[in-house]
């Protein structure tokens, strides 16, 4: 989908007209009119505005022209559970689960895998496997990179 496309469903959705939208966003009509219309994109710092407005990402505001890993888990990203800041705007690179408020869940990459091997092993993908394979794929994420 394509960023006009976007911002008029979620301007329908919440039931908005394109003036009411241009007061939330302190722009003009004829300027939310030319984002419906495909001939211009917002600038950055409307896009964060429409972000908080409509609560989606400014991934999903751009018609999500990239898949997003949490660079803490590695599990994909969809809006409901993109983390957020203590001023409640996105963190677009971790999920809900490993980062919120500004603090992380899992003080060292064991801790996050001692979790996960403990929720998600099995028969079928035994503790010692999935130990090996969860710590060669964080070990790639840029979280554990920087630490």
């Amino acid at each position: 989908m394509e960023t006009k496309d976007v911002i008029l469903s979620l301007r329908n959705k919440k039931g908005m007209s394109q003036d009411a939208l241009a007061q939330a966003v302190f722009v003009t009509r004829q300027a939310v009119s030319r984002w419906e219309n495909g001939e211009t994109v917002p600038n950055t710092e409307t896009l964060k505005l429409l972000s908080r407005l409509f609560d989606v990402s400014i991934n999903t505001l751009l018609g999500s022209p990239r898949l997003l890993y949490c660079q803490c888990c590695g599990m994909r990203l969809k809006d409901d559970q993109i983390s957020r800041e203590p001023d409640g705007s996105f963190n677009e690179e971790y999920c809900k689960w490993c980062y919120a408020d500004g603090q992380f869940t899992y003080p060292t990459m064991e801790s996050l895998i001692d979790y996960l091997v403990e929720h998600f092993s099995g028969a079928a993908f035994p503790p010692e496997q999935a130990r090996e394979n969860l710590t060669a794929h964080l070990s790639r994420l840029n979280h554990w990179k920087q630490s």
